[in-house]
């Protein structure tokens, strides 16, 4: 009996352990691959675009009103107002055919900010561009980025001499728009430069930030056009720049920042954007960048896909001069889907008799906004700003 008892225990507990392995087995399954859920594709073609331009019957100019005030309603809450800018000069250095300043201002109600600006040797009022930095995942700089810094510690001025180099061909986008008579600007995004992070740059910080934006009602991403909004209107009440004349041009992040600007504020009058335009279908796959999450919450404006695609937001801006370079040999951009977001835009300004005042090109250049990039800026402004 006694036998016979263990024996069944034996039995008992080898075919408990191969359930359990057969188990394990079973719970292996997964819904989510590279931080995507399996389902993504679904997902996609549920996103129908139901406010973009080729699906409305409305007018153009009703179009344009309605999709704007859907933009700014996915973006809100934008960064309460300051009372006023009450801007001070906290530094200054006079370079060749223009001077440098430090400014001090009121970028909103819950942030005073600084911002470098160049201003042209000569009677004013001149045209102007606000230059927008790229997020690059280097947030030690900011405004360094576009613009020389000056009198300050020489690990900055390395690390944005560095960046220039990597990133801009070795010239600063900002110093050779003012050499070229350009009034140019450029301030901090939260989290870059003056100001980031108390304790120390860390990446993963971004997603950290983000969250806790949302809990308290706002998004990262609508807070960056929000200060974009207002370092525009700045720019334009600067008594030396003419306010018909401005302008904004970003390379990567910062392209992104200028033609969702351009879209969101008829201060705004052209707008050129280096390597980042694209169409959530081609982004938004197992190996794309963009789905690694943390960096591109700083460009997420929540719900907005649910009405419009980014060539469908950038559209707004028509029938405004535009100016879209993307490179061939850019990794983050497949080129399929720059010339499919091309398209778009373009089927958008010709309605409104405007096709000429779209350009876009696609050169044989990495992620990279080199010299001869910035000369096709310089061009571009030169025939619409001056």
């Amino acid at each position: 009996m006694t036998r016979r008892i263990i024996s069944l225990f034996i039995f008992m507990n080898i075919s408990c352990i191969g359930a359990l392995h057969l188990y394990s087995q079973e719970v292996k399954r997964y819904e989510t691959q590279n931080d995507m859920p399996l389902f993504y594709q679904k997902m996609k073609e549920r996103l129908t675009y139901p406010l973009s331009f080729d699906k409305s019957d409305k007018p153009f100019k009703q179009w344009r009103k309605d999709a704007r005030a859907v933009l700014m309603e996915c973006i809100s809450p934008l960064p309460p107002k300051a009372a006023s800018y009450d801007m001070k000069v906290v530094d200054e250095e006079k370079r060749k055919g223009y001077k440098a300043q430090k400014v001090e201002f009121n970028i909103s109600d819950y942030s005073r900010t600084t911002a470098y600006i160049l201003i042209p040797d000569g009677k004013g009022p001149f045209p102007a561009v606000l230059l927008l930095h790229d997020h690059g995942a280097h947030f030690s700089i900011g405004k360094e980025k576009m613009i020389r810094p000056f009198n300050t510690d020489s690990l900055t001025i390395a690390d944005a001499d560095n960046w220039c180099d990597k990133c801009y061909d070795g010239q600063y986008v900002g110093d050779y728009l003012a050499s070229k008579g350009y009034v140019v600007m450029s301030v901090d995004a939260l989290f870059w430069g003056e100001r980031g992070r108390k304790e120390g740059i860390r990446y993963d910080s971004q997603q950290a930030l983000a969250a806790n934006m949302l809990q308290l009602g706002m998004s990262w991403g609508g807070l960056i056009v929000g200060d974009d909004l207002s370092s525009a209107d700045f720019l334009a009440s600067l008594s030396y720049v003419d306010r018909k004349r401005v302008g904004s041009m970003g390379f990567s992040m910062g392209a992104h920042r200028s033609w969702m600007l351009s879209a969101a504020s008829d201060v705004v009058k052209a707008s050129a954007s280096v390597c980042w335009m694209n169409t959530t279908d081609s982004l938004m796959t197992l190996t794309n960048n963009q789905n690694k999450g943390g960096s591109a919450y700083s460009m997420i404006i929540p719900g907005i896909r649910n009405y419009m695609d980014y060539p469908h937001v950038a559209s707004i801006a028509a029938p405004k001069p535009t100016l879209f370079i993307n490179g061939k040999r850019d990794k983050l951009f497949p080129v399929k889907g720059v010339e499919d977001a091309f398209m778009t835009m373009h089927k958008v300004w010709n309605s409104c008799g405007a096709n000429d005042k779209l350009q876009t090109h696609i050169l044989d250049i990495p992620h990279f906004c080199s010299k001869e990039v910035q000369k096709m800026i310089l061009d571009f402004f030169d025939n619409n700003l001056k």
